[in-house]
């Protein structure tokens, strides 16, 4: 992690690599986190931003804990995306699932910004990062995490 700044406002960048992962939606805080930790503590106030350098991946902030939720938001998602021969999508030149992967990717989207309070992410006691994979074989996921505050 590279980090700029001594008197001011600090910044502070990362890529991190989460490993595959199967369809369906992961949470991911405490990974996201270990990787960051050190160079998080660092900020009393600030804004974490994560960056997926993918398409047919998403980021979002929902439960983290009752795993059904996770569950059922697949289901939603595979419900409203159509998939397989039937599907209306012209884009298949790397499998059936690519399109319904992209488009999956931009309903929830490849970016979060989630505030920094003393050193700590400052999410609500029930959310946590999922990281969506909408493919069926996946490729390890990188996020580019930009911090900034003092």
């Amino acid at each position: 992690m590279s980090a700029a700044g001594t008197n001011g406002p600090k910044w502070a960048q990362k890529t991190i690599t989460l490993p595959r992962q199967s369809r369906g939606c992961h949470l991911v805080s405490r990974e996201i986190v270990k990787e960051i930790e050190e160079e998080l503590s660092q900020f009393k106030c600030g804004l974490a931003h994560f960056f997926l350098r993918h398409t047919s991946a998403s980021l979002t902030i929902n439960e983290n804990y009752d795993s059904d939720v996770r569950e059922d938001t697949e289901t939603f998602l595979n419900r409203i995306v159509p998939e397989g021969r039937s599907a209306p999508w012209k884009h298949t030149l790397e499998g059936p699932d690519d399109m319904p992967a992209h488009i999956k990717s931009s309903m929830f989207g490849c970016s979060l910004t989630i505030p920094i309070t003393d050193g700590k992410l400052n999410l609500g006691r029930w959310q946590g990062i999922w990281l969506c994979e909408h493919r069926d074989v996946a490729t390890p996921r990188s996020i580019v995490v930009t911090l900034n505050g003092i």
